[in-house]
């Protein structure tokens, strides 16, 4: 077993050690604050002293809990604590609650503490004339597929996690660099299943991820370990990846903020694919303000994803905290998508050919994806919040009908999987293996078909055929595959706004609520839930997921929000206005005892 592929939380004795002896440290320093010369008529010491580390304990969980970057920063202003404190603090909850909820599937402890001391003596040596990073003393968790230098990127399958032929990170994904130059600190990897490739959050690398609201439900995928360690408070914000809903679903299971940026605000470099024409990466945070912090600092032209080229010149100027204004729903105008409401489904790498009518609805009804009654009544209930806050919001069966549905379905990209694939290893792959084929060469087996094009077990383990792979740049059909199609669909979402005067769409982020993961469902074990938001990958316009209530079984249920292209500092703006005149989050109350059985990867 190499360093980088030791089991989680395997600093946890020294952590607990540290902060108990920093909070002995607070106790005798409030002891001696009031002491008094009359000191006879007070306590003892010894009966004050465990009084006060619980008191001291209970002072810094009132501080830290729930708390933004903004707030945090002011903490840090006043010296109250230090980014060692905070980190410890995070590391500390994280060994009392991830055998239970298993979001992180490895710990970075002595990483994330060597950082926060060099941040500290950064602060130190600055006084009165430092000035802190957005993201200075942030703790921050990294979904498992996107690469960190010197850890393996196990991209939550357990091939890659082989001892002595692990993925270890080369360098840094674009994003993890730009955090890390912000002054976030990494506390660890989050849990994810295998390539990313399922609504659910089980993976082959460490297992089963559970709902931060109740451990038997799920907290969906393929981002669920990145949205249960935020709402749970075991790091303060973390990235996710989404290919067909994977940061917007889990975050609306977990009451939790999820970014989509406008594909091309942000690189996706360093991040290994699922389909790298649908894929995209973006924040989940507690709060709107927290993402926009975080999206801020993500953003950028990168010469490693060509797509992010003339970012600059489309995107609205940041900083995104600008456009978070309470009043920035008053007057607006949101639709409904007709086909959502139906519950009509999209495949998920879209069809080789559009076909006849028949075929086209026979692939409906494959894809189907039924709305069901109490996210439906979820979702009514939601927008009145919409509407609170002075906007309007318009059902209309011409907003994205079933015919947008196929249209989006004609968007192909399976025959560019393997592309992804090989360019990912090219770059960030490990020393031993930087293509499809070395990593056959090297282990002995080859990559799984869902992220080469072979045939075999698909996304959600769905049987797929064989599809000659090509290059999207040289192949003859990449315009009547993608280009073209791409470019219809997304005229045709325009074309709603233009003759209907909208700001936005607005609809469930799911079509169900968390199922029960310890009950089958529909006669198997639940792959959801699902949602029905694959197209806006498909375009690659902008959505966000905020807080939008509780169903009554306590488990949370979200709202997504799209835009227009590149009109990502607007849509912020409409999430932030929308959760300012709600308040629908509430953190979930954690449990040590579980149904999962706390495990050690090996």
């Amino acid at each position: 077993m190499t360093p980088h592929a030791r089991p989680p939380c395997h600093n946890r004795r020294a952590v607990s050690s540290r902060l108990r002896a920093r909070l002995v440290l607070l106790t005798i320093a409030c002891v001696g604050l009031f002491l008094r010369p009359f000191s006879a008529q007070t306590r003892t010491p010894t009966a004050a002293v465990p009084a006060t580390i619980n008191e001291a304990q209970a002072a810094i969980d009132r501080d830290l809990l729930e708390i933004s970057i903004p707030q945090l920063h002011r903490l840090y202003a006043t010296h109250k604590y230090t980014v060692t404190d905070v980190v410890q603090w995070y590391l500390a909850r994280i060994e009392r609650y991830n055998g239970i909820y298993r979001a992180i599937e490895y710990v970075d402890g002595p990483g994330a503490l060597k950082i926060a001391a060099r941040e500290d003596a950064e602060a130190r040596a600055g006084r009165s004339d430092f000035k802190p990073a957005p993201m200075w003393g942030v703790p921050i968790v990294i979904k498992a597929n996107t690469s960190v230098e010197g850890l393996v990127t196990s991209d939550g399958w357990k091939g890659y996690r082989i001892p002595g032929h692990e993925l270890v990170a080369p360098a840094d994904a674009t994003v993890v660099r730009k955090l890390k130059a912000a002054g976030a600190v990494i506390i660890g990897q989050s849990n994810m299943p295998d390539f990313a490739a399922s609504d659910t959050n089980r993976s082959s690398a460490f297992g089963r991820t559970g709902n931060a609201y109740d451990v038997r439900f799920s907290p969906g995928g393929s981002s669920g370990g990145t949205v249960t360690a935020v709402t749970a408070n075991l790091a303060m914000l973390g990235t996710g990846t989404d290919t067909g809903n994977s940061i917007r679903m889990p975050s609306a299971t977990s009451a939790v903020v999820g970014v989509f940026p406008t594909r091309g605000l942000v690189s996706i470099a360093g991040i290994a694919p699922l389909d790298w024409l649908r894929d995209n990466t973006g924040p989940i945070a507690r709060t709107v303000t927290d993402a926009a912090i975080a999206l801020n600092v993500m953003a950028g032209a990168d010469p490693l994803d060509p797509r992010t080229a003339d970012a600059a010149g489309k995107a609205q100027p940041g900083p995104y905290i600008s456009y978070l204004k309470a009043d920035a729903l008053e007057g607006k105008r949101f639709g409904v998508p007709a086909f959502i409401m139906r519950g009509t489904g999209v495949p998920f790498h879209g069809a080789a050919s559009p076909g006849s009518a028949q075929a086209a609805a026979q692939r409906r009804r494959d894809e189907e994806v039924p709305l069901q009654p109490e996210t439906r009544e979820a979702f009514m209930k939601a927008i009145e919040g919409l509407r609170a806050a002075g906007a309007a919001v318009i059902f209309d069966d011409s907003i994205l009908p079933d015919s947008f549905a196929d249209i989006a379905g004609g968007i192909y990209t399976r025959p560019y999987i393997a592309e992804g694939t090989e360019a990912f290893l090219q770059r960030f792959g490990p020393a031993q293996y930087h293509s499809a084929a070395e990593y056959q060469k090297v282990v002995g087996s080859a990559l799984p078909p869902v992220i080469t094009g072979d045939a075999g077990s698909g996304v959600d383990g769905e049987r797929q055929t064989a599809v000659a792979q090509r290059k999207l740049e040289t192949d003859p059909d990449a315009e009547a595959n993608y280009h073209a199609p791409r470019r219809k669909a997304l005229d045709a979402y325009n074309e709603v706004f233009e003759r209907l005067r909208l700001d936005g769409l607005v609809y469930p982020a799911t079509q169900m609520p968390p199922p029960d993961e310890t009950m089958p469902q529909g006669g198997r074990l639940s792959s959801g839930p699902h949602s029905d938001t694959s197209w806006v990958n498909m375009i690659g316009v902008p959505a966000v997921v905020v807080p939008a209530g509780f169903y009554a079984t306590g488990l949370p249920f979200g709202l997504e929000i799209s835009a227009r292209p590149w009109q990502d500092g607007d849509l912020l703006g409409y999430a932030y206005a929308y959760e300012q005149a709600t308040r629908h989050r509430r953190p979930p109350v954690l449990v040590e005892k579980g149904l999962l059985p706390a495990k050690t990867t090996k």
